[in-house]
């Protein structure tokens, strides 16, 4: 007779993974052999897969950190920027971190940090074509304590901008994207579209200050690599042979979608600048009720504290 509902907690990942790297073959049941101990079986969690995917996604998504003004067309922008992202360390799915003080999942309590922090290095230029008024911005972010980089790129458009000396806000138009690299069982894209305002202010004929809002619509794209529930067992030794069909994959799941409002300020002095800014992104909700999946985004809303520092030429 099988035994069902033993989590695959036990399966260690990667000798050489960091706290915060991901061991997804946890969020699955496997089904045992009670006389022999052996896995026979295995049954992913696909609404963990999908609230896993949803707060990381926002812990990854485009970085903003700019008011609606561009940099100008002869404009050139280099930061350092810095973020760190509530995530629900108490929901069982966190324990597919490889650093998670509980990989069964079989407890209460934090399986994982509270918050999770990037550093991304980026670079921003004002652009005339194709239209006036366009800021192009390519970098790279670094999730702490992980082996995971993501490449993101933005265009942005100004639709009202430069009417300083009036009671007029500049409006401005964004498309991003975040794509992770280098974790090997996580595929991650995320599409950002964002309105922002922002008003500026000069301060003393030296000194420019930019307080800016907006929403930013966010476009999560989960897909999952092949996983191995069994990462001690050698399928090529003899006599187990068959583990190799125990490896799996999390089905392909609808996009996830989240919302995010952000505020910030931009200060900048000659070519120095500095920006701060503030996000919460709502709970997620979104539902994949496919027969085959019937997976629900449990993910609660998170809260996120953003800095960019660095160099407008």
């Amino acid at each position: 007779m099988l035994v069902a509902g033993v989590a695959l907690g036990a399966a260690p990942g990667l000798a050489a993974a960091d706290t915060t790297d991901l061991v997804l073959a946890r969020l699955a049941t496997r089904t045992v052999d009670p006389a022999t101990g052996a896995v026979t079986g295995v049954t992913p969690d696909n609404t963990a897969f999908r609230s896993l995917a949803s707060e990381l996604g926002v812990v990854l998504a485009p970085h903003l950190l700019t008011p609606a003004d561009t940099i100008g067309f002869g404009g050139f922008q280099l930061t350092i920027d810095a973020s760190t992202t509530t995530i629900d360390a108490s929901a069982p799915y966190w324990r597919a971190l490889e650093g998670s003080r509980d990989p069964t999942g079989m407890t209460t309590g934090a399986f994982g940090p509270s918050a999770l922090s990037t550093l991304g290095f980026f670079v921003r230029k004002g652009l005339w074509l194709p239209v006036p008024s366009f800021e192009f911005g390519a970098g790279a972010v670094h999730l702490a304590d992980s082996s995971a980089w993501t490449g993101q790129l933005y265009t942005k458009m100004s639709i009202v901008e430069g009417y300083h000396e009036l009671p007029l806000p500049s409006l401005a138009v964004r498309g991003a994207v975040s794509r992770l690299m280098t974790q090997r069982e996580l595929d991650l894209t995320v599409a950002s579209i964002d309105v922002a305002v922002s008003k500026h202010v000069g301060v003393g004929g030296t000194w420019r200050f930019d307080p800016y809002v907006g929403y930013d619509w966010l476009v999560i794209i989960p897909r999952s690599e092949v996983l191995d529930p069994t990462p001690n067992i050698d399928p090529l030794a003899p006599g187990n042979q068959d583990d190799g069909k125990l490896n799996f994959v999390f089905k392909d799941q609808s996009d996830i979608t989240r919302g995010r409002l952000y505020a910030g300020a931009k200060l900048q002095y000659y070519v120095f600048q500095l920006t701060l800014e503030a996000q919460f992104a709502s709970a997620g909700s979104s539902n994949d009720d496919r027969a085959s999946i019937m997976a629900k985004d449990t993910a609660k809303a998170q809260r996120t504290l953003a800095m960019s520092a660095g160099f407008d030429f």
